[in-house]
């Protein structure tokens, strides 16, 4: 019995120069994958190529290749770029052999674009202004919140520091928050409902010509409930022991 066995033979070679070859591949379909990019537009996104022995498909992501993939007419497919790891050599070398195919039909879709915008239009008509119809709704708003901030006032006196006055209008709910003598909000239609006045900004002008008509029968829906309160309280016997 020997203890010699055969030397392994190093796969190092073939290792390095796959690398190599991948590495030039990732550059190269790289610079289509920008190109597409640009094409396509967004930050992602993906082609397919026809070739006569395949398809290849390109994925981009961040302005660069995502994978290149072949998948030949027969026998399985082939990511000619990953980001998971490198082909085998012999994978990378049958999808080299259809590559320049590739290339030829991804420049043929790109020059198919040449002369796209040559006769698109490059006039438009004016834009509307919309500056008297925003400065109406301003006006309007600024009326409403006039009303709102005396019903606040008159609720931090009475009825707290804060809190919601609610009613309904016309079968709608109303709601006026208000924080001190300052209105927080008043929304109409619940909580998915229409913010008359609030924090972020005026109300869309459709919205408060739908419900600028109810904002009266609201003022006057609170004042009855104060009338109701006070009658209620005027009401109330309270006598103290001699």
């Amino acid at each position: 019995m020997t203890d010699a066995f055969d030397d392994v033979v190093s796969a190092d070679n073939v290792a390095t120069r796959r690398d190599e070859v991948a590495a030039s591949v990732r550059a190269h379909a790289g610079e289509m994958a920008r190109q597409l990019a640009v094409i396509q537009g967004g930050d992602y996104g993906q082609r397919t190529f026809e070739t006569a022995d395949g398809e290849w498909t390109l994925k981009y992501e961040a302005g660069d290749v995502q994978y290149l993939r072949f998948e030949p007419g027969s026998g399985s497919e082939i990511y000619a770029v990953s980001s998971k790891q490198p082909p085998e050599p012999e994978a990378l070398e049958r999808a080299l052999a259809d590559y320049d195919a590739f290339v030829e039909t991804f420049n043929e879709y790109v020059e198919s674009f040449d002369g796209l915008f040559d006769d698109a239009a490059t006039s438009f008509p004016p834009v509307a202004s919309a500056a008297e119809l925003a400065a109406e709704r301003d006006r309007i708003l600024e009326r409403i919140r006039e009303a709102a901030t005396a019903m606040a006032q008159e609720l931090h006196r009475y009825d707290g520091e804060y809190g919601t006055y609610r009613t309904t209008v016309s079968g709608t709910r109303w709601e006026l928050k208000w924080d001190g003598d300052a209105v927080s909000y008043l929304r109409v239609g619940g909580s998915d409902g229409t913010y008359l006045l609030s924090q972020y900004g005026p109300a869309p002008a459709p919205e408060v010509r739908r419900l600028v008509d109810d904002v009266g029968a609201f003022v006057e829906s609170f004042n009855e409930d104060v009338a109701d309160l006070e009658a209620d309280l005027s009401r109330v016997a309270f006598e103290t022991t001699p």
